[in-house]
């Protein structure tokens, strides 16, 4: 659930961050006429990092509530807009900034990312598998080395075969029905006892 609580925010930052860089980054491009990719590599980092931090959340299993937990407050203040978006839009910090760089923390708001990505997160937790108890692997003693593991060994003594079987089939012998890999189950493995 902590994971939860501390991701919605980290993400919304984050995506904030990439949004408000590509879309300058785009913009200028339009303006200018010519552009250069190099420009969106800061803002794909941003955006790739809060894809992780979200896939992480919602796909790993710390917490089923944890998805729950961070879908719920993406998905809270887009949900708020319908009762009163001004006073939702209102508490929304503005003019936060990261390395002399604005973060538009709205933008994410306004255009719909927000609830995409806790809608997301909300489906994740009725995964079947979230809810599911972790299997218990058996432990076996580790052992020092493999040659003290190989001398220490008991041995077990195999069954002193004394007799001969009989019946026992030969090799390429037919009989009415039988293959060469198939002998009468009732003649395999019978000992003649003296």
């Amino acid at each position: 659930m902590l994971a939860g609580v501390v991701a919605a925010p980290l993400a919304w930052v984050l995506v904030s961050m990439g949004q408000g860089d590509s879309a300058r980054t785009v913009n200028d491009w339009a303006a200018s006429g010519s552009y250069n990719t190099a420009d969106l590599i800061e803002p794909a980092i941003y955006l790739v990092v809060a894809g992780i931090v979200l896939g992480l959340i919602g796909t790993l299993r710390f917490s089923p509530l944890g998805p729950l937990v961070a879908g719920l407050l993406l998905v809270t203040p887009y949900a708020g807009l319908f009762a009163d978006p001004f006073a939702v839009r209102d508490l929304v910090p503005d003019g936060w900034e990261v390395l002399d760089r604005a973060i538009p923390l709205e933008q994410p708001l306004d255009n719909g990312t927000l609830v995409l990505l806790g809608a997301l997160l909300v489906i994740a937790t009725f995964s079947a598998q979230r809810w599911r108890r972790w299997p218990v692997a058996a432990v076996s003693p580790a052992s020092p080395d493999l040659e003290s593991t190989l001398t220490d060994a008991p041995v077990v003594d195999a069954p002193a075969v004394d007799a001969p079987l009989v019946d026992a089939p030969v090799v390429g012998a037919r009989t009415s029905g039988e293959t060469p890999w198939s002998a009468p189950p009732s003649t395999v493995g019978k000992r003649v006892e003296s």
